[in-house]
This record gives structure tokens, C-alpha cells and sequence, in this order.
């Protein structure tokens, strides 16, 4: 199998079911954004050795193409074509989420100020991750306003819960990247002009 086909070359992808759309199409720049996220926490895999939290960044980078496959396939519900089957992102998923957050924020003195993004180099790179997150996040929402009432081209809702959590829990870990690495949150502080 070749990873070039040219079907791409004047400007159209394939959706999972077989419709054409532009490559500006906003379920392309929803699960292009949540592609580009998956990258970014490979940069954060790649760069650190936390014994922890690497094997669970990778976990949630596979369930960042579960999602991707969920944006790629118009509609909201499980679909199988042949022996492709395509999942959705579940609430069981944000719910996984929720706890992650919560055990990781036991770990960490409460915020008691805004933090700028940096500290060790693992914590700002979830800081970007977190970033990315957010814009996969807004992508998702334009698509969601846009096919809200559509039932066969529609988005499973599930979705913007799932990358809200995420980013609040990429948030948390960045926290305690610092922490393990042995630096401190760094507090904004209000400077006058």
C-alpha cells in the first residue's frame, strides 16, 4: 500500500462512508485539529520518561483516533463498513477523564493564582498541548453549530466534553510535570507599566 494516492490532489478528501469534501471543510479542520493534538502529545512522550504518565499520554493518544475517526465518519452512531468499524467517543471516556483529573489534582497544592505556561520542558509542552486542545476544541464547536440538526451529517456531542476534559486534564499534568521535575508553577504576577 502506497501512502500517496493523489486523490487528494485537487483540494477533496475522503469522509469514512465514501462523500467527498474540501480539504477546508470544517469536519476536516475538526479532526486535523485533534491530529494535530495527537502530535503534540507525542512531542511530550518524546521528550520525557515519567514511567506514569507516558503509557497514559499514549493511551489518550489512542483515544484521540478513536475521536478522529468519529469526526471523519458523518453521523452519531456506531458504524461498521465491511471490516472497518468506526467507535465513538463514549461519556464512559469523559468520565475517565474526570477521575484521571481528580487522583492527579490530589497530588498538587491548590492553585491560588494564575500560572503562566512553562517550568520543566515536559510541563510546557503540555502547556502547548493544552493549547492545541482548546483549538481542537473550537474547531469542534463550529462544527457542531453547523451540523446541529443534520441526523445523517451530525457530530456526536459527546465530543466537546471529551476535549474540554482533556484540556483541563492536560492542564493538571503540566502542573505535575513541574512538580516531579522539581520546579514550580510560575505564578503571573501583575507588573506595572
Amino acid at each position: 500500500m502506497r501512502i500517496y494516492t493523489r486523490t487528494g490532489d485537487s483540494g477533496q478528501t475522503g469522509l469514512f462512508g465514501g462523500a467527498r469534501v474540501d480539504k477546508d471543510d470544517l469536519r476536516v479542520e475538526a479532526y486535523g485539529a485533534v491530529d494535530e493534538l495527537n502530535a503534540a502529545i507525542g512531542l511530550v512522550c518524546a521528550q520525557w520518561n515519567d514511567a506514569e504518565l507516558v503509557p497514559l499520554l499514549q493511551e489518550l493518544q489512542g483515544l484521540l483516533l478513536v475521536l478522529g475517526g468519529d469526526l471523519a465518519t458523518p453521523g452519531t452512531e456506531v458504524v461498521t463498513r465491511g471490516r472497518v468499524h468506526i467507535e465513538r467517543i463514549q461519556p464512559h471516556h469523559v468520565e475517565q477523564l474526570e477521575r484521571l483529573i481528580d487522583r492527579f489534582e490530589e497530588q498538587l497544592p491548590p492553585l491560588t493564582a494564575f500560572i503562566l505556561p512553562g517550568g520543566s520542558p515536559a510541563a510546557a509542552a503540555l502547556h502547548w498541548a493544552r493549547v492545541v486542545c482548546r483549538r481542537a476544541e473550537r474547531r469542534c464547536v463550529s462544527l457542531w453549530h453547523a451540523v446541529d440538526e443534520d441526523k445523517e451529517n451530525g457530530m456526536n456531542p459527546t465530543v466537546l466534553s471529551f476535549l474540554n476534559r482533556l484540556s483541563d486534564l492536560l492542564f493538571v499534568l503540566a502542573r505535575v510535570a513541574n512538580r516531579r521535575e522539581g520546579r514550580d508553577d510560575i505564578p503571573w504576577v501583575r507588573g506595572e507599566r
